[in-house]
């Protein structure tokens, strides 16, 4: 489909995005109301206590370098225009109905939504396992068991990491992820086993620091007895076997594998980045000299995304 032909289709579509401050999320949304400011809502799943606690979140964000562009488009209607596309609403991908409260409001996300986008994820590479698989697995399953209750759902989006593929040489083809293709995986299992760990841990009073470590090491130790190097590409590639699992539903299902994510090449503006992230720490400690060179092949590929 071509660019323009997919911002024609956004005209007057409700989108769910979870994950709506997050780096990849607010590029998105970012980009969305940018070329296609027909759209017509934006609900923006945002990890806070209440309603004003995640409007505060998502304008704070608002108000940032990343929105600059597009607050420049808009002169002094940019906060009335934001206040007219933007829901932003209190919730958590780990909870069921992905912790929205409200049955009025429930109900009207259901009604109007006709894309949801998710974006929610933990990334850090050697995360706490219980965290990680709350959110990359089991947000999954709540998004998609929440997506089958929206009335007019057209797509679900789930952006996940093109390193589910596990630590592979060679060509790596776009196959889907499947229950049952890894041998001795099985994702309730781990679940029980996460709750296991943190109840002995919890019987033998350590701190939280010794049991965030714990934690983390189990993480590691589960992922790498299945193939995986780290605890996030791990769960991730959980999230999107329950994805290739759902079933009972008409919409189409889009699962996005990006590459290493680094600043923005051209949109909104070139050179935007937030933190310090994947690949550039070698580019900030090379520029600073304190990395004076980097043993690679000088024929490899690298695989990024801007």
């Amino acid at each position: 489909m071509e660019f323009n032909s997919v911002v024609e289709s956004l005209e007057n579509q409700s989108i769910l995005v979870t994950g709506a401050t997050g780096f990849l999320a607010k590029l998105f949304v970012e980009k969305l109301l940018r070329v296609q400011p027909n759209v017509k809502q934006l609900f923006l799943l945002v990890r806070a206590p209440n309603s004003a606690s995640a409007a505060r979140r998502f304008n704070n964000e608002a108000s940032g370098e990343v929105f600059k562009v597009l607050r420049a488009k808009h002169g002094v209607r940019y906060t009335t225009f934001i206040s007219e596309k933007v829901t932003p609403i209190p919730g958590d991908i780990s909870l069921e109905n992905l912790g929205i409260t409200g049955s009025n409001l429930i109900n009207k996300i259901w009604k109007e939504v006709d894309v949801v986008a998710n974006f929610a994820a933990t990334t850090k590479f050697d995360g706490r396992y219980d965290d990680a698989i709350l959110t990359n697995t089991m947000g999954a399953k709540h998004v998609v068991e929440f997506s089958k209750k929206c009335e007019k759902l057209k797509l679900l989006l789930h952006v996940s990491t093109a390193y589910v593929s596990r630590e592979t040489s060679g060509l790596i083809l776009e196959n889907p992820l499947r229950m049952g293709e890894t041998p001795d995986l099985d994702i309730e299992l781990e679940m029980k086993l996460v709750s296991e760990r943190l109840n002995e841990l919890k019987a033998n009073q350590v701190s939280q620091e010794e049991e965030m470590i714990a934690m983390k090491e189990f993480g590691l130790e589960r992922a790498r007895l299945f193939g995986w190097p780290n605890t996030y590409v791990f769960t991730k590639a959980m999230g999107e076997m329950i994805i290739g699992e759902s079933k009972g539903h008409d919409h189409k299902v889009v699962v996005l594998r990006p590459a290493m994510v680094t600043s923005t090449l051209k949109e909104p503006f070139p050179g935007w980045i937030e933190g310090v992230r994947t690949i550039d720490s070698i580019f900030l400690t090379f520029a600073k000299g304190k990395c004076k060179c980097v043993p690679a092949d000088p024929q490899t590929v690298m695989d990024v995304a801007s």
